[in-house]
């Protein structure tokens, strides 16, 4: 049984002929009266009780033309919806974000929504270690991931756009002894208090690793998962921390001491990355296209099939 077979079979009953239908179906009556036979025979019951050109309909076929109407009309909207996602009219785009990556990604989530405003946009928060848990789940699409050295491996189950590189920089007291240099050696922080980041961020691994090969352990005083709050924290004078300098720019550099982190340089990499073996939904490919339209040099866009 399949649907055009229902649909002859609608058109045949309510004409009351044969011919009639076959001349609404703008096919010809022997393809009219095989699709029937076809479906009696999937069936394996009549439908339709003929006498000469005559015909009536079965218990059977009473039975299969009230839930044909059912299908016909669940099949039309199945379409609707189909179309509707293909074109972008409406659908969900799930992404995962840390809390940090908004400055970087917002104003192309704003531009996503002008063109596609059907689409819902779902941003699950939290750190690169809980995303990339996610992104095996499948319970986002897309989400942001740190690369460094510590998670080289995972690359080789997804795949990744470059969104940010910025380096980290040393963040620090107004009054502090660093204030007016030109670069900082992270071994000058050896003694330092640090705030640190939230138990699921990869900036953990990155800073410690970093701290590590400079011959050190950072003692660490405080912990948060929002940078503003840690930026708080260090004006307050609770410790000292490495941001990156995308975020440092945007505070009032009156208050802090901020200071490019040499030897080594260290930089915060932020990559839009997906699943290599999945399926992406129309609604993520197309904000894959966007995110490659701002990247400087171009990358071919994602083909909606």
């Amino acid at each position: 049984m399949d649907i055009r077979s229902l649909r002859y079979f609608v058109e045949v009953v309510e004409q009351n002929s044969f011919t009639r239908a076959a001349s609404r179906l703008h096919v010809t009556q022997p393809t009219v009266s095989k699709m029937i036979a076809q479906l009696e025979q999937s069936l394996d019951l009549a439908l339709l009780d003929r006498v000469g050109k005559r015909f009536t309909l079965t218990d059977a076929g009473q039975v299969v033309l009230s839930r044909a109407h059912e299908l016909l009309a669940l099949h039309a909207e199945l379409k609707v919806e189909l179309r509707d996602l293909q074109h972008l009219e409406r659908g969900e785009l799930r992404v995962g974000v840390s809390p940090q990556t908004h400055m970087a990604i917002d104003s192309w989530l704003a531009e996503y929504h002008q063109r596609y405003p059907g689409i819902a946009l779902k941003m699950v928060e939290s750190g690169t270690q809980a995303i990339e848990r996610d992104l095996r789940k499948g319970t986002v699409e897309l989400g942001t991931m740190l690369d460094y050295p510590g998670n080289a491996a995972t690359w080789q189950d997804f795949e990744a756009l470059p969104l940010v590189r910025s380096p980290l920089c040393l963040l620090a007291p107004r009054d502090s002894r660093w204030q007016g240099r030109q670069t900082v050696a992270l071994a000058e922080l050896a003694d330092s208090p640090f705030v640190f980041y939230g138990d699921a961020f990869a900036l953990n691994e990155i800073v410690l690793d970093a701290c590590q090969r400079a011959g050190f352990a950072p003692r660490i005083t405080s912990r948060s998962g929002q940078w503003d709050f840690i930026a708080s924290l260090v004006r307050l004078g609770v410790g000292v921390c490495l941001l990156p300098k995308m975020f440092c720019d945007t505070l009032n550099a009156g208050d802090f001491t901020i200071v490019p982190l040499a030897k080594p340089v260290v930089e915060w990499n932020l990559m839009l990355a997906w699943r290599r073996a999945g399926r992406l939904s129309f609604a993520a490919r197309a904000w894959l296209d966007l995110v490659r339209s701002h990247m400087p040099h171009g990358v071919p866009p994602v083909r909606l099939q």
